[in-house]
């Protein structure tokens, strides 16, 4: 697809080809390189965006992701093997803020499909507590309160709008395929409205509206289905939270009637469990689905988001 791709030199070709990125679970498991598929290229720069490109391209793409299984997605340092290869496909999907080394690689390539999630919905900022009575706890905001939050595909409204972008980007960029693409789009953004359905109902009637979480992942989710999440740590899940902070959240947790911390599967769970152990609270997974490993609840997105769904509706107490 890729014009440039044919006036580098075999030697560089080769280069190119050894340093696939590997499988992405529950998406492409082809480990060759971007830029030597013979189908429409695309570098993903984690599992939410890929699983994205896979759904919308379908048999004419394939989708490489710049962070492996059980990778953290906020700590990626992206190598310049990996940034050659960058430089060999026909579009990139990143998420601007998420990961700043891709952001500088994407910045200097001369890829002509350039896909940025971010531009694609609304981002907004976000702290320690989303939604639902966050007015009241002011005192509760972190030190990172303010700061822009990435975790768009937690929303399945948000995501469908940025899958309607993704594929409008595909059917420009890759013609031959619009057709497909455009109704490969249609399909995901109904089983997305299909799943904003489901949560929506789901979370309507429960005894409380609040839920713990180690890492500030789910305020989308909890602005849209009227909850309110609480936070361990910030945006940054590998963050430490003050002694006060823990203190403030084992009194919230007794006043709301909460019943469960919740940690994710990418970052460890000593934290939420030493608190879980003091307030005389439950543990569970909810899962910010950055990457799909086997210890997630389910093979891909939908799958996992059902399974949190369900944690929720255990936590919460649905009535």
């Amino acid at each position: 697809m890729n014009v440039r791709r044919r006036l580098i030199s075999g030697t560089a070709v080769a280069a190119a080809t050894a340093l696939g990125l590997g499988a992405l679970s529950a998406c492409s498991s082809s480990s060759a390189a971007a830029g030597d598929s013979g189908k429409f290229d695309v570098v993903a720069s984690f599992y939410p965006l890929a699983f994205l490109a896979e759904q919308i391209g379908g048999s004419y793409v394939h989708v490489t992701s710049l962070t492996q299984p059980g990778q953290e997605p906020h700590d990626l340092e992206i190598s310049a093997k990996q940034t050659a290869q960058l430089q060999e496909s026909d579009a990139v999907l990143y998420l601007k803020g998420l990961q700043p080394s891709v952001d500088d690689a994407v910045a200097q390539s001369e890829i002509r499909t350039k896909v940025d999630a971010a531009s694609l919905t609304s981002l907004e900022k976000h702290g320690n507590e989303v939604g639902g009575h966050a007015a009241a706890h002011d005192t509760h905001q972190g030190e990172e309160a303010g700061a822009e939050d990435p975790h768009i595909w937690l929303d399945p409204v948000r995501y469908a709008q940025v899958a309607k972008g993704v594929g409008a980007a595909f059917e420009k960029a890759d013609p031959k395929h619009a057709d497909a693409y455009k109704k490969n789009t249609e399909t995901l953004v109904k089983k997305l409205d299909d799943l904003n359905t489901q949560y929506a109902d789901g979370l309507r009637n429960t005894k409380t509206k609040v839920f713990i979480t180690t890492h500030a992942a789910f305020g989308y989710l909890a602005e849209r289905y009227g909850l309110t999440e609480e936070a361990i740590n910030g945006l940054d899940p590998e963050s430490e939270p003050s002694a006060a902070r823990v203190r403030d959240l084992e009194k919230m947790a007794k006043a709301d009637g909460v019943s469960t911390v919740f940690y994710e599967t990418l970052v460890s769970d000593r934290t939420a469990k030493t608190i879980a152990k003091d307030a005389n609270l439950k543990t569970d997974v909810l899962d910010p689905i950055e990457g799909i490993t086997p210890k997630s609840r389910g093979r891909d997105y939908f799958q996992v988001m059902e399974s949190n769904l369900k944690a929720l509706q255990t936590a919460l107490g649905t009535k």
